[in-house]
């Protein structure tokens, strides 16, 4: 049997030791290459460090060596004998929160990351907010830096209260706290001799045995069209296939299907991939489907169940994280909205209220939403959309706002629901 992947983001505050802690994992797993690591070792005997940085493994930019922090998203891959890993290390600074937003929105698992010595902190409030906001369904409290406390059980504790109170106002269905150390190793792919009082898995042992398999939505079945394939060749001369990634939900050659928007329906006739037929297409797997009846479908077209389909809707009621820098979010401006393969425009009919990400309560009477800002807002767009809530379809239920002056991604959003005309 194939080992299943699991996607996991680590954040928190600057300096808690994200970055660590992935070369610590990778170092561990013996998931370096030998010249990774004597280029590592050799960096770090040239800045005059009295021990091997593991965070070099994962922070790749000059800027972020220099300074010792992490800027970008950096991605890392590595597998043991039980389960494949995509790491996202996103960076702790209040700056960057926004590609923080980047790295959490596809993880299974969110790691939040906090300082034994400093304690909850106002970015881990935040990261930890904004996890719940992207739907993670699964978060660890990893308390690291236990060395420079001397392995308490007490300041392990009351880090763990405070975060379990602060957690009653999200929505997080799987907490799990472990005490460690990335940067001797303790808890982190072994058990700590130093922690008896611990008792349960250290971290690779509790990623390697959590069930994910359940979070993917297999009812819902939305297949956003990317691509229509329509071969220019004698041998293919009528073939019309539609591709694109399946969103959710198990598609097989003979289901009964309704093509959106123009609701007609037909019958799957294949599934193909890039290894030939198969028998059925599940999340996220890409596909050519062909159809046995010659319906009008284009990019942004979506197939679904007849008796299954999503919202169809012109009026959005969002989430949205504001990403721009140079310009905020304000009443009565026109942006492109692309969500799953469908481009349309919309323009921002109201702010409803920003949030604070420190005490979660609602301001409102904003009038705008400047970089790093969540909000609740209300979209017009100029044509329907096939939408589900965030929260029951992490595909269906996103999107990104583009400013089409610069062509540049200001704003991801969650769609709560319909807004009120």
């Amino acid at each position: 049997m194939e080992a299943d992947l699991l996607r996991f983001a680590t954040a928190g505050s600057v300096d808690d030791g994200k970055s660590t802690l992935i070369g610590r994992l990778l170092f561990d797993s013996k998931s370096l290459f030998s010249d990774q690591l004597e280029s590592v070792e050799r960096v770090s005997r040239e800045r005059g460090d009295q021990y091997t940085d593991l965070s070099l493994l994962t922070d790749g930019l000059r800027a972020e060596r220099e300074q010792g922090i992490t800027i970008d998203v950096a991605y890392r891959y590595f597998a043991t004998p039980r389960r494949k890993f995509i790491i996202a290390d996103t960076p702790g600074h209040i700056q960057y929160t926004r590609n923080m937003v980047t790295g959490a929105s596809t993880a299974d698992v969110a790691l939040i990351l906090v300082d034994a010595r400093k304690g909850m902190t106002e970015q881990s409030r935040r990261h930890a907010f904004i996890a719940t906001l992207l739907g993670v369904p699964h978060m660890v409290v990893c308390v690291n830096k236990m060395d420079l406390v001397d392995w308490s059980e007490e300041v392990f504790e009351g880090i763990r209260r405070e975060f379990a109170e602060f957690a009653t106002r999200l929505r997080l269905r799987d907490l799990t706290f472990i005490p460690l150390s990335a940067l001797s190793g303790d808890n982190v792919v072994t058990r700590s001799a130093n922690m008896p009082w611990f008792d349960g898995a250290p971290l690779l042992s509790h990623l390697e045995r959590l069930h994910v398999a359940s979070d993917r939505n297999l009812v819902d079945v939305r297949f956003p069209v990317q691509y229509v394939v329509r071969p220019q060749s004698h041998e293919h001369r009528d073939y019309r296939g539609y591709a694109g990634t399946v969103a959710s939900g198990v598609l097989k050659p003979g289901d009964r299907i309704r093509a959106l928007p123009a609701g007609l329906e037909t019958e799957i006739a294949s599934i193909e991939t890039a290894d030939g037929p198969v028998a059925e297409a599940y999340p996220p797997m890409a596909v050519t489907i062909t159809l046995k009846d010659e319906i009008d479908i284009s990019r942004g077209d979506m197939l679904c169940r007849p008796n299954n389909v999503p919202a169809v809707m012109q009026d959005i009621d969002a989430q949205v994280c504001w990403m721009d820098e140079s310009a905020s979010l304000a009443t009565g401006k026109t942006y492109a909205i692309k969500h799953t393969t469908r481009w349309a425009r919309a323009v921002v009919k109201q702010i409803d209220y920003r949030i604070d990400i420190n005490t979660l309560h609602r301001v409102e009477g904003v009038d705008g939403l400047a970089l790093n800002e969540i909000g609740r807002i209300r979209l017009r767009s100029t044509k329907p959309l096939f939408v589900d809530p965030y929260l029951t379809n992490r595909q269906t239920g996103a999107f990104i706002l583009v400013d089409e002056s610069t062509n540049r991604t200001v704003a991801a959003g969650m769609i709560v629901g319909e807004s009120a005309a």
